[in-house]
C-alpha cells in the first residue's frame, strides 16, 4: 500500500489531492492511508505568516507579501476543508494530525500532555510530538513480521463511507518503572489517558464504530499482574492472563460495543538528537515514571525512549466536528473574500460540490439517541 503525508493547511494540499487521485487510479486495489498534517497556528505570528506565504505563493500567483492574518486564517480553513474532501475521496483512509485545538478560524488551545513540557508555539516541539504519535499509529503495517496490510486497517475503520478517522495519543503513556500494565491502566480508570491528535474531542458517550489501539514501548515491563496464590486481584484487570486481554478489557469499559483491534509492540520509540528533551523530570531514561520524585532543581536523566499509546477511531464524534467545518466554510462568499481560489482553476461548481460532499461526509457519522445509524432518506426528511 501507500502512505501519504501532506500539509493540509496550505497550498500543498492541492498537490496531495492530485497524488492520492493518481494513486487511486493506478493502484486501486492497494491501501492508501493519507495523513493530513496541520501546524499549530498563532495569531500575530510572523513565522506562521511567512510559512503560509512561501507555500501558498507556489499555487497562487498574486503577491502575498502584505497578507493579513484574517485572510490567512480563511485560506487555512479553505485548504483544510477542500483538501479533506478530496483526499478522503481518493484514499482508503484519511486522518488529520494536528496539535491545534481545531481546524476552524478560531481554534481552541492545544492539548496538554501531563508528562510533556513542550511549547506548542514551537513547531520543532509540536512536530516532534506528532512524530512520536505517528510512529505508533503506523506500526501495525510497518512490522517486519505479523504486520497488518493497509487495506485491512482501512476495512476495520472505513465502513459505510466513513473514510475520515480521528487520532488520539497518550504521549508518553504513564507507566511506572517496574510496574505492570494492569497497574497503569487502573490508575486511568476514570478517564482514558490519551488526548486528541486530530482536533476532534471524543464524544464521551461510549459510542464508536471502529477503533485501532496501539501500545508501543513497554519493553522490560510486565503486561499482566503477578499476584501470589490466594491474593485477591485488586481490579478485574489484574486477573487477566495476557496483555491483549488486559488492554481489551480496559478499552471495552469505555466503549462496550465498539469493534476493537489491538496492537502491542514491546520495542519503544527511540529518541536521538535532535529530538527535543520535552519530557517531565518524573520520567526515567526509558520514559517510565520514577518511583521517587527528583529533588527540587535536580536534572533528570536524558530520556532516550518512551512508551506511547495511540488510538484511531471512527465514531459519532466526527459528525459535529465535520459539520462545524462545513458551517464555517459555507459562512462566507468565496467570490468576495477569497477570489484567488477561483482564479487559479477552481470552478465555482466544483467548490459547491466539495461543500456538499463535506456535508454528506459529516452525515455518515450521524447517530440518533438510540445509537442506530439512519439511512440517508431518513436524514433528508429531517432536513
Amino acid at each position: 500500500g501507500f502512505q501519504v503525508l501532506c500539509d493540509l493547511a496550505d497550498g500543498f494540499v492541492g498537490l496531495g489531492s492530485k497524488v492520492t487521485e493518481l494513486l487511486q487510479d493506478s493502484y486501486g486495489g492497494r491501501g492508501i492511508l493519507t495523513w493530513g498534517m496541520t501546524p499549530v497556528g498563532h495569531r500575530d505570528s510572523v513565522s506562521d505568516s511567512n510559512w503560509f506565504i512561501c507555500r501558498f505563493k507556489m499555487f497562487c500567483k498574486q503577491d502575498f507579501s502584505l497578507i493579513q492574518t484574517p485572510f490567512r486564517d480563511l485560506c487555512r480553513l479553505l485548504n483544510c476543508s477542500l483538501g479533506m474532501v478530496h483526499m478522503a475521496a481518493h484514499s482508503s483512509l484519511f486522518c488529520p494530525l494536528t496539535l491545534q485545538g481545531g481546524l476552524g478560524r478560531r481554534p481552541s488551545s492545544p492539548p496538554k500532555f501531563p508528562l510533556l513540557t513542550y511549547d506548542p508555539s514551537l513547531w520543532y516541539h509540536s512536530s516532534s510530538v506528532l512524530a512520536l504519535a505517528l510512529d505508533a499509529l503506523t506500526v501495525s503495517y510497518r512490522l517486519r513480521n505479523n504486520s497488518v496490510p493497509m487495506w485491512q486497517v482501512a476495512d476495520l475503520l472505513a465502513v459505510s463511507g466513513r473514510k475520515v478517522v480521528a487520532a488520539y495519543g497518550a504521549i508518553p503513556f504513564p507507566m511506572m518503572s517496574g510496574g505492570s500494565l494492569p497497574d497503569a491502566l487502573s490508575a486511568c480508570a476514570d478517564a482514558l489517558p490519551w488526548k486528541p491528535l486530530s482536533a476532534c474531542p471524543e464524544a464521551g458517550e461510549g459510542q464508536c464504530y471502529g477503533q485501532l489501539t496501539t501500545l508501543k514501548g513497554f519493553e522490560g515491563q510486565k503486561l499482566i499482574s503477578c499476584l501470589s496464590p490466594g491474593i485477591k486481584p485488586p481490579t478485574p484487570l489484574h486477573s487477566l492472563h495476557s496483555g491483549e486481554d488486559v488492554l481489551a478489557a480496559y478499552i471495552s469499559s469505555f466503549y462496550p460495543s465498539a469493534p476493537l483491534a489491538l496492537q502491542l509492540v514491546s520495542s519503544p520509540s527511540k529518541l536521538t538528537p535532535p529530538f527535543p528533551q520535552i519530557f517531565s523530570q518524573s520520567l526515567d531514561a526509558q520514559g517510565f515514571l520514577r518511583s521517587e520524585a527528583p529533588p527540587p532543581g535536580a536534572l533528570g536523566p536524558v530520556t532516550s525512549s518512551v512508551p506511547v499509546m495511540t488510538s484511531l477511531q471512527s465514531g459519532p464524534a466526527l459528525d459535529p466536528w465535520l459539520s462545524e467545518l462545513h458551517r464555517a466554510t459555507s459562512a462566507f462568499n468565496i467570490r468576495r473574500v477569497a477570489p484567488s481560489f477561483l482564479s487559479q482553476g477552481l470552478e465555482m461548481a466544483e467548490y459547491q460540490e466539495a461543500l456538499e460532499e463535506l456535508r454528506l461526509l459529516a452525515r455518515c457519522y450521524r447517530d440518533d439517541s438510540s445509537g442506530v445509524m439512519r439511512s440517508s432518506s431518513e436524514e433528508e426528511d429531517d432536513d
